[in-house]
């Protein structure tokens, strides 16, 4: 995807007509950021020294799986969301999300301070770790404290919304499903067994009664820490792209990835019902939570066409994805 200085500069032009102040001052740099693997991503230094992040999808047209479409609708939803209980995370300056003849939808937020946490785990201590996780369950439990009106996603094309999280996740891994056959995409099981035994297990979703606030790719990546070593607090949550309402415990397949299953995590877990978070983990809510495990995993082996990740990505995921989809998939059943 190519986005030029003009183009950007022309986004903050929309932004300023719009009324976003921070939008208005005349621009000194632009930087691409890398890291990202679907939206494209930039820095814009002003000349009063402010900084913000625009972020602009990839064209319509171009391949991608169901459920990226308006992305950046439940991004915006997101943020704004984080502002209203108190959890650090970018601030919508303007946003322009929807997608459509004629549109060139866009998000523009504030810059945090602060460094992913996957950049400086290698040399974290175990005693700053453990304090760390007890802040980051802390604030996920007040996003999960913020409701919505229907399960799902809540972008325009994703339509209305469902009355039960069983119909809802159904739906979620029925299209990622979908795209993984489309597409060809391997996976470690032929995608008819896969749904079927992910229906079979569904009815431990009926105890979701109330659809909150999900993130869903609270990985390493995506929390950023600030300070000097031994020091360090959480800065901001970011990248709410794939937010969806829904079951509260889904955030925990992604809080687990690489940092341990946040389920057996004391730290998190203490940080989590300190902060409010219900985290009764039963028999039926680990199944759950393997279930969410599965519908991650999908989607990290089924964008591998759209993306067209190389031959190291592809042999990286299918070891360390794949069997973790099987081992889902049998806690989930």
């Amino acid at each position: 995807m190519t986005v030029t200085d003009e183009r950007v500069s022309g986004f903050l032009a929309r932004a300023a007509a719009a009324g976003a102040r921070q939008a208005a001052g005349a621009v000194r740099e632009i930087t691409p950021l890398t890291g990202g693997t679907y939206n494209g991503l930039f820095t814009v230094e002003l000349g009063d020294g402010e900084r913000l992040v625009l972020k602009v999808p990839p064209p319509a047209d171009l391949p991608r799986l169901s459920y990226e479409a308006e992305l950046l609708c439940g991004e915006a939803l997101f943020y704004n969301a984080a502002a209203d209980v108190g959890v650090p995370a970018p601030r919508v300056v303007h946003a322009e999300p929807a997608e459509g003849p004629g549109r060139d939808p866009y998000l523009l937020m504030t810059h945090l301070p602060g460094v992913p946490w996957w950049d400086v785990a290698e040399g974290m201590t175990e005693a700053e770790h453990a304090r760390l996780r007890t802040e980051l369950g802390t604030l996920v439990a007040r996003l999960h404290t913020v409701t919505g009106p229907a399960f799902g996603y809540p972008a325009p094309s994703a339509g209305p919304g469902h009355a039960t999280w069983a119909a809802a996740f159904g739906a979620m891994t029925g299209a990622v499903l979908d795209d993984a056959e489309r597409y060809g995409s391997w996976l470690p099981l032929p995608a008819p067994g896969v749904r079927a035994r992910l229906a079979a297990a569904s009815k431990v979703l009926d105890e979701v009664t109330v659809p909150a606030l999900v993130h869903f790719d609270l990985w390493p990546g995506n929390v950023l820490l600030d300070g000097p070593a031994g020091e360090r607090a959480v800065s901001g949550l970011i990248d709410g792209e794939r937010m969806f309402w829904g079951d509260p415990l889904a955030d925990f397949a992604s809080l687990s990835l690489f940092l341990g299953d946040a389920e057996s995590d004391p730290a998190f877990l203490a940080g989590y019902r300190a902060g409010g978070g219900t985290a009764d983990l039963d028999a039926p809510a680990l199944r759950r939570i393997a279930l969410y495990r599965c519908y991650l995993y999908l989607i990290m082996l089924a964008e591998v066409v759209p993306r067209g990740y190389d031959a190291e990505r592809l042999a990286w995921l299918r070891e360390y994805v794949g069997p973790r989809l099987e081992v889902a998939l049998a806690a989930a059943g």
